[in-house]
């Protein structure tokens, strides 16, 4: 028997289960064979604390130290490229991400990769930072599993019912039961919240794409910033010797286990290849993820409306890993009563889709 069930294994649920561990017996539901099968592990996993709505910003900022002390941050970077006759809105986005313009030599300087006669402008900061995505996940899941807490795969669940205050449900896995249940589901969170008699929510998944592009023998690519293009329409960024390249694409779907569109990923890896000094020969892979939206871009975090025993932890819209550790943090205070920022409280309160 358990007190809280968490349904969902990307980072999300992993980390809600690591720091809810310290209230009580946790069981973690994950319906795929591993953890961090969707979303999570298809993340450009990239720590950038002036990159997201509101409420992200703030759990970013926040969860900069706890990412550090965990040991998962690595120097990266992040550059803004217009191409040459397309550079509208550029200061907009500069001063938003708080990147500081240079000129297109020093962005060569920088970035060898890019040709400085196709670039009109670049901006550049440091703070920026990778994740290393599964140390992150299995530090999470060992903190978990330290303190008593069951981590389950391979264990989708099929029902949930609710009686003498504690909710039934049903896994593939067994059967599993506690007084308090929290939907960390990703893209299938609305799809939970039905299977309980909650009220859904309006979360969207949406698809993003990317490619995995081979460099020319002897180009090192381990140094180069994250490229972002104008307009978030594509971003580019390094992998293990190779380049991973994205559209940046944003395609309203259902949930499932997303697949990468071929078209859209030839649009994303032509408008990289207008800044590129090396032309794009052959992809390696190519793959895509879901980044799941509320309504209005910032997540779903509390205590629902109408069945306060049922806690919200979704819509983190591609955010997840750079503001988890506040966010599970959050999610720990409030299943347990402390006090939280009212404001930021107020911005991902679930209940404001239902005033």
């Amino acid at each position: 028997m358990s007190d809280i069930v968490v349904i969902g294994g990307g980072i999300a649920g992993v980390s809600a289960a690591a720091e809810l561990s310290h209230l009580g017996r946790v069981t973690l539901l994950e319906a795929e064979d591993a953890l961090a099968s969707h979303a999570s592990g298809r993340s450009a996993a990239l720590y950038e604390p002036a990159y997201g709505p509101p409420a992200i910003l703030e759990l970013s900022r926040l969860s900069g130290p706890g990412l550090a002390d965990a040991g998962v941050l690595s120097p990266r970077g992040m550059m803004l490229v217009a191409a040459v006759g397309a550079d509208r809105g550029f200061d907009a986005e500069r001063d938003q991400m708080g990147l500081q313009e240079i000129d297109p030599d020093r962005a060569v300087t920088i970035c060898p990769g890019l040709d400085p006669a196709r670039i009109a402008r670049a901006a550049h900061s440091t703070a920026a930072q990778d994740i290393d995505t599964d140390l992150l996940i299995q530090t999470h899941a060992r903190a978990a599993r330290s303190r008593g807490a069951q981590i389950l795969t391979g264990a989708g669940v099929t029902a949930i019912s609710r009686s003498c205050g504690r909710w039934h449900l049903r896994t593939k896995a067994g059967e599993h039961a506690a007084p308090l249940l929290v939907n960390a589901a990703g893209a299938w969170a609305d799809r939970i919240a039905e299977m309980a008699g909650v009220r859904p929510l309006g979360l969207q998944p949406h698809r993003r794409s990317v490619a995995r592009i081979a460099m020319p023998q002897g180009v090192d690519v381990s140094r180069w910033p994250m490229l972002m293009g104008l307009g978030e329409s594509w971003y580019a960024k390094p992998d293990a010797g190779a380049l991973i390249v994205s559209p940046a694409d944003a395609e309203p779907v259902p949930p499932h286990d997303a697949w990468a569109d071929d078209m859209v990923l030839a649009e994303g890896l032509a408008r990289y290849a207008e800044v590129a000094r090396h032309p794009v020969r052959r992809m390696l892979a190519n793959w895509a993820g879901l980044r799941t939206f509320a309504p209005d871009g910032s997540p779903a975090y509390g205590r629902d409306a109408g069945q306060p025993d049922f806690v919200w932890f979704a819509g983190q819209g591609g955010y997840g890993f750079q503001s988890s550790a506040a966010a599970a943090r959050f999610i720990a205070d409030t299943v347990a009563g402390r006090p939280t920022d009212a404001r930021l409280a107020a911005l991902m309160d679930p209940a404001r889709f239902s005033r």
